[in-house]
């Protein structure tokens, strides 16, 4: 009976129990180390600028957002819509600038890399979305702004 009760074979008794698992957690620790430096992703630089453009994105009445260029005042286009992308990536950029104090007026940059990658910029806050990580068809959205001319007419507040 004393045999039974006797704690000789129960784990943590050996002193070498404790070496190896000391070496176990140090294993893990080195092992997840170097996983995790391995993914990590340096900032890619910036190809040079193809093209820039500056716009003003605007509310209507009617829920549309209208593209006004900032120098003539008139109006390029407008979003129409659902348009989700559109308006998440601008509630992004004017969220930040109401939590900075900063009016809808200045301008936002949209600017064209020779790589083909697209950044809609935001030189009153820095803020930057660069506009490829979301995919082509999203991307397009905003690329479309690149060649349009503005209407002949101001833009209106309808």
């Amino acid at each position: 009976m004393s045999q039974s009760l006797s704690n000789q074979n129960m784990p943590g008794q050996h002193g070498l129990t404790g070496w190896i698992f000391v070496g176990f957690l140090c294993s893990v620790l080195l092992v997840v180390g170097f996983l995790r430096g391995q993914g990590v992703m340096t900032p890619q630089d910036d190809a040079p600028v193809s093209w820039k453009r500056s716009l003003r994105f605007e509310d209507r009445p009617n829920g549309d957002v209208a593209v006004v260029d900032p120098e003539t005042q008139l109006e390029v286009t407008r979003f129409q819509g659902e348009q989700g992308f559109v308006r998440g990536t601008l509630r992004t950029m004017s969220r930040e600038r109401m939590r900075r104090g900063i009016g809808a007026g200045p301008s936002f940059e949209l600017v064209g890399h020779t790589d083909g990658r697209l950044t809609l910029l935001d030189p009153a806050t820095g803020v930057r979305i660069d506009l490829e990580s979301f995919g082509p068809t999203n991307m397009s959205a905003f690329a479309q702004l690149q060649n349009l001319t503005p209407s002949p007419q101001k833009a209106s507040q309808e």
